[in-house]
């Protein structure tokens, strides 16, 4: 480095040399006229000072300016399976459907990130008569081929969920409300009675009147392979279907719905790649092909390109008992002890693997921000046997179920005194007992009457068991009276009591899918070591709703429930819902936590709708239909070039997009 006087000498005589602004030619001249040393300095001072001026600018801009999302880009996403019904009216269990739905179409109402209800079509509402009427504006809005969106639109949708032709399984949420018209852009729903979770219904995806009005109900579903009927609302629209010739849909892409009636998407394409095994799709995310997917099964997967996503769902496992079906469920002691025998920590760790919650109570307090259930029942392996043994469930020899033994009293028996002149059904049941010792009545004739031979017959008897019958009594000889010690030995003799053996064996029923099935196995495993015998049936899921839940067929049964955005246990455990199509599975039935239930239904105030809803989860906790096990996040997938992703509770996989409008790829930097 120079000294600083050097560098001080040098700038006064390059001053000094140069009183004016220097001409083109002098400029060339300069660095003739420069020493080295000069030459050297200048050159530094040179460099310095562009890479200052270059600093300060950027700093400048950079302090100044924010990043912001552009417009712009395709998100990949990839899925497994195929698409069935693109169409609201028959949302049931695929969620490919459901996934495509959620950005072709719009509800009245829909959820943000936090699983919040919000509206979306609707503009504003109104709650009325103590919550039997809901009132909507809608927004002003546009279908994707440019139509209004108008009440008739919501009207036809209504309508059509509602007639028994379509078999929408959508069809029960609607039973008894009635949708009014009011002008072309306000809607009445009226209910026979208040209901809090009324709002969550009116997620429905309205479809157009104008596209399916000329299509009869039991052709809907069939007409939507054609991109022609995938008209909606929402953020996305079809651009393009890809098919091969096989029939098999390759991928769907979606293009952004410029006519969109809230703020438009970042993104401009969603591209939907159909995959028929996962991991084909993780492949694929390794080569960078697509940039989201649910993870299948919560298996092992490590990747540097994504973020990973643990998405809360209101949705748990259980295992449900039909005490009607099985008697030893009957016994609230065999239900306790199931409860501490099972290990809730080693289903969500094993199946799982350790993502989500354990489950003790139906409302999910943990979800719904309730307080926990005042009785839980903690992992004891010694506690569930100590309840068995206490009950006469006993263990008979190692690796074998317990069983309990009864004696059981034979139904029929002398129950009166009997004497000479007495006849009927008494004295012929008498008869024929006498007569199975020939040496004790040899005429052996049965006539229902008290005679002479039969007086003689109990005599003979009563010697015959003198030390039993007469000694007690201090007689040597016998009576011819059927007394009460002689009823007595009558009654071991003719009726003798039997024993009965209980196994404590259960079958449980469940699908033959993951998770249940892997869930059900553990289950199996945990109760067999405190003396369970367990049989597992697995079925497919088509026969298992209409072969056993629907006829309520099976002693156990290990099964999964979800609850909306507004927890609303009323269709899973109220006492009108026991049968058919009601979800009461279990048959439940008290009459406090029924009036609990409707009251939480109808509740418009938050504070008593919590309560009724923790009173009843801790009757329920005591009475134990159900042992509930847990709640399973998921996990979603999403490559680390896509910005914005920032819901945390989801009511199903698809709602994943459900604020897709915030999600970005491109960037761009604009001034404070």
């Amino acid at each position: 480095m120079f000294p600083l006087k050097t560098v001080k000498r040098s700038i006064v005589d390059i001053l000094k040399k140069y009183k004016k602004i220097p001409s083109p030619e002098q400029w060339r001249q300069f660095f003739k006229i420069l020493s080295l040393q000069e030459k050297i300095f200048f050159s530094i001072f040179l460099a310095l000072f562009i890479l200052s001026a270059a600093y300060l600018s950027v700093n400048f801009y950079l302090t100044n300016t924010i990043v912001k999302p552009a417009f712009g880009g395709t998100l990949r996403e990839g899925v497994v399976g195929q698409p069935r019904f693109i169409n609201p009216v028959y949302l049931a269990d695929n969620d490919i459907d459901r996934d495509l739905v959620q950005l072709i179409f719009s509800g009245l109402m829909k959820y943000n990130e936090n699983g919040k209800l919000v509206p979306d079509l609707a503009k504003d509402y109104q709650i009325k008569d103590n919550g039997k009427i809901y009132e909507i504006e809608l927004k002003k809005a546009k279908w994707h081929d440019g139509e209004p969106i108008t009440a008739d639109d919501v009207l036809f949708t209504v309508s059509l969920v509602q007639n028994p032709q379509a078999h929408s399984p959508l069809e029960i949420k609607w039973l008894g409300i009635q949708c009014e018209k009011i002008t072309d852009s306000r809607i009445q729903f009226k209910l026979k009675y208040p209901y809090r979770s009324f709002l969550e219904t009116l997620t429905l995806k309205i479809i157009p009147k104008h596209i399916f009005k000329d299509i009869l109900p039991k052709n809907l579903p069939w007409q939507l392979v054609s991109r022609d009927y995938l008209v909606g609302s929402g953020p996305f629209k079809v651009e393009d279907i890809k098919q091969e010739k096989s029939g098999y849909i390759s991928s769907i892409i979606l293009s952004r719905n410029e006519k969109y009636y809230s703020p438009k998407p970042f993104i401009s394409k969603v591209y939907f790649r159909f995959y028929k095994d996962a991991q084909k799709a993780l492949q694929d995310e390794k080569n960078g092909k697509i940039d989201g997917f649910l993870l299948p099964n919560l298996e092992e997967f490590e990747s540097n390109n994504v973020n990973f996503y643990h998405l809360s769902l209101p949705r748990y496992f259980a295992l449900f008992f039909n005490q009607k079906k099985s008697k030893i469920l009957s016994q609230k002691e065999i239900r306790e002890a199931i409860s501490y025998a099972v290990d809730k920590n080693e289903i969500l760790n094993k199946v799982f693997s350790g993502n989500g919650k354990i489950v003790n109570s139906p409302i999910l307090p943990d979800f719904y921000h309730f307080k926990k259930p005042n009785k839980v029942y903690e992992h004891s392996v010694s506690e569930a046997r100590k309840i068995l043994d206490k009950i006469g469930f006993k263990n008979t020899s190692e690796g074998k179920p317990r069983e309990k033994v009864t004696i059981k009293r034979a139904s029929s028996s002398f129950k009166r005194d009997l004497k000479l002149g007495d006849q009927g059904e008494d004295v012929r049941k008498l008869q024929e007992c006498l007569k199975k010792d020939p040496t004790v009545y040899p005429e052996g004739k049965v006539t229902g009457y008290f005679g002479s031979k039969t007086k003689a017959a109990v005599v003979r008897f009563q010697e015959k068991y003198k030390k039993e019958i007469l000694s007690p009594l201090g007689l040597k000889k016998g009576t011819g009276k059927v007394g009460g010690n002689t009823r007595e030995k009558l009654n071991k003799i003719c009726f003798p009591s039997s024993k009965e053996t209980t196994p404590l064996s259960l079958t449980i029923v469940t699908c033959n899918k993951w998770p249940l099935k892997e869930i059900a196995n553990i289950v199996k495993s945990q109760l067999e070591k405190v003396g369970f015998k367990i049989t597992i049936e697995e079925k497919a899921i088509s026969s298992l709703e209409n072969d056993v839940i629907k006829p309520r067929n099976y002693e156990v049964l290990l099964f999964g429930e979800v609850l909306g955005a507004i927890p609303d246990p009323f269709s899973f455990w109220h006492s009108t819902q026991k049968e058919n199509p009601g979800l009461n599975i279990t048959g439940y039935q008290n009459t406090q936590a029924d009036k609990l239930l409707r009251e939480a239904r109808e509740s418009l105030n938050e504070k008593s709708f919590e309560e009724s809803l923790e009173k009843f989860q801790n009757i329920l906790a005591s009475d134990i239909p159900a042992v509930f096990l847990a709640r399973p996040d998921i996990i979603y997938c999403l490559s680390k070039r896509i910005h914005g992703f920032n819901t945390q509770h989801i009511v199903e996989p698809s709602k994943r997009f459900s604020e897709i409008e915030k999600v970005y790829i491109r960037t761009k930097r604009v001034w404070i």
